[in-house]
Order: structure tokens, then sequence, then C-alpha cells
């Protein structure tokens, strides 16, 4: 088993590109190999709707494209300042079930959370990270030929009037916060990202067994381009 998660850091960059650019890597990948991937990104501001979700809780989208996607769960918003981490994760070699890595993704963003004095909780009903009422990070996966894509999102300093256009995850009048606003005006959005992407990273990789990360070059693989 490779213990090495290569990390790629993408910038801002479409959804449905990434989306492409995901499955592509997931059909095409060895199976009896290593070769795991974490995507760090930003999307601009996109509604995606999972496999199961329901119309009716996108309520008024006005201007912001509404894509119906392959992840589990219901609709969620991606925006500029929101971080997002995709995770193509060779499950089968791992041995690691779904139940297994949703729940090493949420213990990740709790003990992030910690680190800026944050106490955060998950919910075994509602999947995602939550601090006291309020969802600051979602999740999303899909499993296909025993590995995973799609991930996470943290909302870092996203317009969370955005998210009233949509019932979140399919829960109506679900609140949502953002890290900067629990922080304060000492921190910069664009340097609070980057903090916290690679702190994010780094305790995903641990909490998920990698023995090293490697950050390689800032663009998708060239199998899938």
């Amino acid at each position: 088993m490779n213990d090495t998660l290569l990390v790629r850091e993408l910038g801002l960059i479409e959804y449905s590109a990434v989306w492409q650019a995901m499955q592509n890597f997931t059909d095409q990948r060895d199976r009896k190999a290593g070769g795991d991937e974490a995507w760090v990104l930003q999307h601009p501001a996109v509604f995606t709707l999972g496999q199961a979700g329901k119309a009716e809780h996108v309520l008024a989208p006005g201007n912001i494209p509404v894509v119906k996607t392959d992840r589990g769960g219901q609709v969620t918003y991606h925006g500029p300042g929101q971080l997002v981490i995709y995770l193509m994760l060779n499950l089968g070699l791992r041995k690691m079930g779904v139940r297994d890595l949703v729940t090493s993704i949420e213990q990740s963003v709790i003990q992030l959370l910690s680190k800026y004095d944050i106490n955060a909780n998950a919910r075994p009903a509602a999947p995602g990270v939550y601090v006291g009422d309020e969802k600051i990070a979602a999740l999303g996966l899909r499993i296909r030929r025993g590995c995973s894509f799609h991930g996470l999102s943290i909302n870092i300093a996203t317009d969370k009037e955005h998210f009233a256009r949509i019932n979140p995850c399919g829960y109506e009048g679900l609140a949502v916060c953002n890290l900067l606003d629990l922080l304060g005006p000492e921190y910069q959005p664009d340097s609070l990202t980057s903090a916290v992407s690679k702190q994010a990273v780094s305790i995903l990789a641990a909490q998920l067994g990698y023995a090293s990360v490697v950050w390689g070059e800032p663009v998708l693989p060239k199998v899938i381009q």
C-alpha cells in the first residue's frame, strides 16, 4: 500500500471541470496500486445537487448555476471564500469503509477547529461539522470501483447570503457560519484560507493513516486532461 498522499492546490476552478476530472481519475486509476490524491481548491459560485437531491430544496438560485452531480447528499453551495478538499482515495487498499471515511473527515475538521479554540461537533444523523447549531463544514462523497471522490468543504469567509437561497443539505432554516466570523477581524481571508488548507490536509492525512504528504504540481493530472 502506498502511504503517501499527493496534494494538488488548484486555486479557483470551475466545478464542472473538476467533477469531470475526478470521474476520469477514478475510472482510470489502478485499483491494485496507491496513487491517492487530495485536491485543494475553491469554486466560483455554484449550487450542487446530490444524487438523491430534491429540486424543492433549491429555493431561489438567481444567477447562480445549479449542477446535478453524482455525490451523496442534498444541495449545497460552493463559492469563493470556501475551502474545498476532494479526496481520491483507494478505500479497498486502505481497508476503509464509507462510514470510516466520513468519521475521519469529521474528526479532522473538529481537530482543525480546536487549534483555533473552537469547539465543534458532528451529528450522526446529519453528516458534517457544526459549531453550536450552525454548520461550518459539509461532506459529500461518491464511491466507485472501491475508490472515493468528491469530499468536504469548510466555510472560511464565504457569502452566507447564498446559503439562504437553498435548504442547506436539505434542512430548512439550517444556519451556516464562517471561520472568519468566529475568529475576528485580526485575520485576513486569503491568509487564513491558505493556513487552514495546509493544516486541514496535514490533519486529514494523519487521520487517514498516511505516512507522508507530498505537494505536487498545481494542475489536474495529465492522465485526465
